[in-house]
């Protein structure tokens, strides 16, 4: 069994995995910015009593950092990265502080921890560091411009990775999940409001999408999948939903891409209702409710 660290286990695909992982045998480090704050993967543990151990970690802090990574005991045998944030809003709105913050959090972050743990996984010649990217790090779509440009530029960095330490035995993989049921998701749900449409479009389709939700459990058999079965694949998509959005992407030329994310409204709620069969127009003024609450 392995020595797993994961980042950002407070909910979501953290949470999922920390227990999918502890379940099946492994030693987990669950990592959280606050690890009071969420004590519900904590009292799991000890009902079951799962090989959990619940670790501070600010990914945004150097010394965070080093201080969470030097107090573990054992080589960590694998790094999952997976703490992150959203910011969702056209690239003129959204102030330079949120574009930064999440890229500090997605990407830096990511980086921080990987240098942590390399020094010791190329002395030992073996070690898997396993990247939760998005379909979105493939795909890049008003109004997740920032989250995108994170996402991107974690999986430039992991394929660059991945070539560096495979001689010394490292694996590294990127996972991509698509639309699944985190409260990340659930905020980009509910539009912000801006002066463009693509939030209250993005917010339909992601309403849509919530009402017949994909679990984060999804994202950590895929975590467990990639750490037990030894594969060298760099990418993995996660859900029902990712391939076909992927593959979609893949079907257009840039400029179609473009033209697709400029129509007017009508015309791109009739090309998701004909390409994906989602209704992702918005609820009638009256509707009280969301899909996805």
């Amino acid at each position: 069994m392995s020595n797993i660290l994961i980042t950002g286990c407070s909910m979501g695909i953290g949470f999922a995995t920390a227990l999918e992982l502890a379940r099946a045998g492994h030693r987990v480090f669950a990592t959280m910015r606050n690890a009071a704050g969420a004590p519900r993967l904590g009292e799991i543990a000890a009902e079951e009593h799962l090989p959990i151990e619940i670790r501070a970690l600010d990914v945004d802090s150097d010394e965070s950092v080093r201080a969470c990574f030097s107090a573990i005991d054992s080589p960590v045998d694998v790094l999952v990265n997976n703490a992150g944030i959203e910011a969702h809003g056209s690239v003129e709105e959204l102030p330079m502080e949120s574009l930064i913050a999440v890229m500090n959090t997605n990407y830096f972050g990511t980086v921080r921890c990987i240098k942590a743990v390399l020094p010791r996984m190329r002395e030992r010649r073996s070690g898997c560091i396993i990247n939760i990217s998005s379909v979105s790090g493939r795909i890049a779509s008003s109004p997740l411009g920032a989250y995108c440009a994170s996402k991107y530029a974690v999986e430039a960095i992991s394929e660059a990775l991945a070539g560096e330490v495979k001689p010394f035995g490292i694996r590294v993989a990127i996972v991509e999940p698509g639309i699944q049921n985190t409260r990340m998701a659930q905020d980009i749900a509910h539009s912000n409001g801006s002066i463009y449409p693509h939030s209250v479009r993005f917010a339909g389709l992601f309403r849509a999408a919530l009402a017949n939700p994909t679990p984060p459990e999804a994202t950590a058999s895929v975590v467990r999948n990639i750490i037990e079965s030894g594969t060298w694949q760099l990418r993995h998509l996660s859900g029902p939903d990712a391939e076909p959005y992927v593959g979609w992407r893949a079907s257009q030329s840039d400029e179609q891409w473009v033209d697709w994310s400029a129509q007017d409204d009508e015309s791109w709620y009739a090309a998701v209702e004909r390409d994906f069969g989602i209704n992702a127009r918005p609820l009638p003024a009256t509707s009280t409710g969301c899909a996805d609450q």
